[in-house]
């Protein structure tokens, strides 16, 4: 008879989740998905191309239901896991029903930041975290044409593209001192900028929020220094948070995240937990890749493997409206290592590897970043770069045409 098992959160590490699952173990589970969503799961990432009006929200959809049906889950999305109770080993939904589980997987996510700041609860101020938020900021935007996105990261400029395609006149506004200061070195922030200011969007930086104003509705954002900025829209993407909430108030240890081990195993050994919601070794990871290298993992674990999660390489990649960008590893460099960097101001490219003993261990790209996911699959492997070093700036291509020109 198959184990019930429980998957609370019904997004892209739950897929992936059940995708490795039925690789390695199809039959052995009775999976539920729960999501409080009250639609398929969906990529996440693709919203702002939905805000764009680039896609539809039907092409973000992951996986059609009767994929969910051929491998034997039970989907209860539109419902909201509301408690756990680890010694009987039920998860009660919102209305009362409860479902047993021999083993639960919490990927519960994150929650977006809302600032501690007066107005945030002012009409026209929106996160943006989901489907439900698209349908909002397009509501309010079609009444008012000047949006201010706070927050200068990943999120916040995919949401600023998508309401500058919409046809809104839009303003960035960021506290540090440059964009995607987490993800770029100081000349990709810089061209990053540029880049973004000739797409129409303005670019504060430096700019640190003190109250949204408003009477009836958001009228403009006010900054420490008194200054403002009109807006009639005001979406806040300044950073997440994870949600450990269910993890919490069932006596699940926490820090920043739900604490797990080398096998997303909790403090209660029958409870798991991966994706943004997750706390391993000291961090969360708020990207995606880290959460599919989770599910692998804990789906090797459950189907009786040995595979451990040992932590992920950051990687990020930004690719909207025409701007290219990619980041990985230790981009900033430090103690011990050196940089290798090609500029071509002409057609906006920049390319920054950095090496150490040998190795790649971090790089950044601007303009083209077609060769990314080699370079963090080169990060990743450890593997010597010294046969093409000569060759590495230059791409794949060049690089394992110099190798085998030598092996010859």
């Amino acid at each position: 008879m198959s184990e019930p098992l429980v998957i609370v959160g019904n997004g892209m590490a739950a897929a992936r989740l059940v995708e490795e699952l039925a690789a390695r173990a199809l039959g052995r589970y009775a999976i539920a998905v729960i999501g409080d969503e009250p639609r398929l799961a969906y990529n996440r990432v693709l919203l702002s191309l939905v805000l764009a009006r680039e896609v539809s929200p039907a092409e973000i959809e992951l996986r059609p239901a009767q994929w969910w049906r051929d491998r034997g889950v039970t989907l209860l999305y539109g419902r909201s896991a509301v408690a756990i109770d680890p010694e009987i080993r039920r998860v009660r939904l919102a209305g009362g029903a409860t479902l047993p589980y021999s083993k639960l997987v919490l990927t519960t996510g994150s929650k977006p930041i809302r600032l501690n700041v007066p107005g945030m609860e002012l009409p026209g101020v929106i996160t943006f975290r989901d489907l439900s938020d698209i349908t909002a900021i397009e509501q309010v935007a079609s009444s008012g044409r000047r949006a201010v996105v706070i927050g200068g990261g990943l999120l916040g400029l995919e949401a600023a593209y998508g309401l500058a395609k919409s046809g809104a006149d839009v303003t960035v506004v960021h506290l540090m001192d440059r964009l995607m200061e987490r993800q770029l070195d100081p000349r990709a922030s810089a061209m990053l900028k540029q880049a973004v200011e000739h797409k129409g969007i303005a670019v504060r930086l430096k700019a640190d929020t003190a109250a949204i104003e408003g009477v009836d509705r958001v009228g403009a954002v006010r900054f420490a220094d008194g200054t403002r900025v009109a807006a009639d829209l005001v979406v806040v993407a300044a950073g997440i948070r994870p949600n450990v909430d269910l993890a919490y108030s069932a006596g699940v240890a926490v820090g920043r995240g739900i604490l797990v081990d080398d096998r997303l195993q909790t403090s209660d050994p029958n409870i798991y937990a991966i994706g943004e919601c997750a706390e391993h070794r000291g961090a969360c990871y708020g990207l995606v890749e880290p959460a599919y290298e989770q599910a692998r993992a804990l789906a090797s674990h459950l189907g009786g493997g040995s595979e451990a999660y040992r932590g992920s390489v950051l990687a990020t990649n930004l690719k909207v409206g025409g701007i290219a960008l990619f980041s990985a590893g230790e981009f900033l460099g430090g103690a011990g290592t050196e940089a290798i960097v090609l500029t071509d101001p002409g057609i906006g490219a920049y390319k920054k590897l950095v090496i150490k003993d040998g190795r790649l261990v971090g790089c950044v790209l601007f303009g083209d970043a077609a060769d990314g996911l080699w370079y963090l699959e080169l990060i990743r492997s450890k593997q010597s770069i010294e046969p093409f070093r000569g060759e590495l700036m230059f791409g794949r291509a060049f690089a394992e045409r110099g190798s085998a020109a030598l092996a010859a």
